[in-house]
């Protein structure tokens, strides 16, 4: 979402005694300010929180002191004044400065943690200014929508949306070597899988395709077929029959369902195919099967 989502996310403001703290990652945020400045000149002189505040601009240009050092400022920043900075913003008089702003203060949990996107707010000796804005534009919206009109949930939606606020904002200001991860080695191979056994689970009372399944994988059949085999040792087809058998053995407990019933539930739109593969699987008719109650006796 563009900064043009931040220019009218004006209710941002309305989030005081909607959103007052959250967790994420083992860290606590208590949110202590909310603002919004649409572009005219404005000043706020020196001064230091015991909190960290931290300014997105979505328009105009201007500058942020922060101690000793000097920067200027301007649409698409993020920067940022942790807790006892000295800090003092001033927006330019011919092309005024907008901004949303927010407030609050962080802290571990329990233990002392070591580095990672956290490192951006924990770091004394971090940037202050930041282009990496991420997902910050979009969270503000999301979270100015909802003050804008609060609805059954919004206690949850705030909290989630609030977490991304401070994991965003940290991620900002935090070092490259701090945002490092592993490689991450994904095997979609099983999770695909796993979706056409789930497609063959939802669909066994009606006629079922190899093509279907495959389309609904987004794969070609071959490649969903070869994939299925691969990974559960069985076909498509052969294991369509097996859950419908197994659904069936189910079924079969409750008397109340006629074998008829049965056996269209699994797929079969007669008794005397279905009858045929039941006791091709189970070595026993249905009518069999339910009679001993689905016990085997030796």
């Amino acid at each position: 979402m563009s900064l043009a989502a931040v220019a009218t996310a004006d209710r941002f403001v309305d989030l005081a005694g909607l959103l007052e703290s959250c967790e994420v990652g083992g860290f606590r945020a208590d949110f202590v300010s909310w603002g919004h400045y649409r572009p005219e000149y404005w000043r706020n002189y020196w001064h230091s929180h015991s909190f960290h505040e931290v300014c997105l601009a979505y328009a105009g240009e201007g500058r942020f002191n922060s101690g000793q050092a000097e920067y200027a400022v301007g649409e698409g920043d993020v920067f940022l004044a942790r807790p006892g900075d000295v800090h003092e913003i001033e927006s330019s008089r011919s092309s005024p400065l907008g901004i949303a702003f927010w407030g609050f203060t962080f802290r571990a949990m329990s233990g002392t943690p070591g580095n990672g996107w956290w490192s951006g707010l924990t770091r004394p000796d971090g940037p202050v200014v930041s282009t990496a804005v991420g997902g910050l534009p979009a969270v503000v919206a999301a979270l100015a929508g909802e003050a804008a009109s609060p609805r059954s949930g919004y206690s949850e939606s705030l909290a989630a949306f609030g977490a991304a606020l401070v994991l965003d904002t940290a991620r900002a200001f935090a070092l490259d070597q701090d945002l490092s991860v592993e490689p991450i080695v994904r095997d979609r191979g099983p999770v695909v899988v796993e979706a056409m056994q789930r497609h063959l689970l939802d669909n066994l009372a009606r006629p079922v395709t190899v093509r279907e399944v495959a389309a609904a994988v987004h794969l070609s059949e071959r490649h969903a077929e070869r994939l299925f085999q691969t990974v559960t040792g069985a076909s498509l087809m052969s294991t369509l029959r097996r859950m419908r058998l197994e659904l069936a053995a189910q079924l079969l407990l409750d008397h109340t369902l006629t074998v008829t019933h049965v056996a269209r539930a699994c797929g079969y739109s007669d008794v005397r195919p279905f009858s045929t593969a039941f006791k091709r699987h189970y070595g026993r008719t249905p009518g069999e099967f339910r009679r001993t109650g689905g016990t085997s006796f030796v």
